[in-house]
């Protein structure tokens, strides 16, 4: 992992984390242990599938920069469908509050995408590989024509 990925990810697990510390308080307040235990498995889902996700497309925007923005949208409807087919395998469970686990997992989820928007904003990366045009007129400086 390139070192502006990893502060990518930085930049949001940090904040998504900080909110599921404060989800799992507020929910073991208002809830008790399932609260909490809820609250931890949403905040645990978000950084897990956003974390997968960014990973992914990280490593597509590297490898197959032409399929970036399909990979994109595809990485986003994979993600809904993975946090889709949890919440039906889990949706009459009383291992956790449904309640709390719900509104953890919203709540993470649209700091997880602030977070990223804002480190994405503030990421100094460039558009043009500044080494690969050295490359280029070396190689063509070296060739007879």
């Amino acid at each position: 992992m390139q070192s502006n990925d990893a502060r990518l990810l930085l930049h949001a697990v940090v904040p998504t984390l900080a909110i599921g510390v404060v989800a799992v308080s507020v929910s073991a307040v208002v809830a008790g242990v399932p609260g909490a235990i809820g609250a931890v498995v949403g905040t645990a889902l978000v950084v897990l599938v956003m974390g997968a996700g960014l990973a992914v497309l990280q490593h597509t925007a590297r490898s197959y920069p032409q399929l970036f923005q399909m990979m994109g949208l595809l990485l986003y409807t994979v993600q809904i469908l993975l946090v889709a087919v949890f919440l039906m395998v889990f949706q009459d469970t009383t291992l956790f509050d449904t309640k709390a686990f719900a509104f953890t997992l919203l709540g993470a989820t649209l700091v997880w995408i602030a977070a990223q928007t804002r480190g994405h904003m503030k990421a100094k990366i460039l558009y043009v590989d500044p080494d690969s045009a050295d490359a280029k007129k070396a190689e063509t400086a070296g060739s007879p024509t």
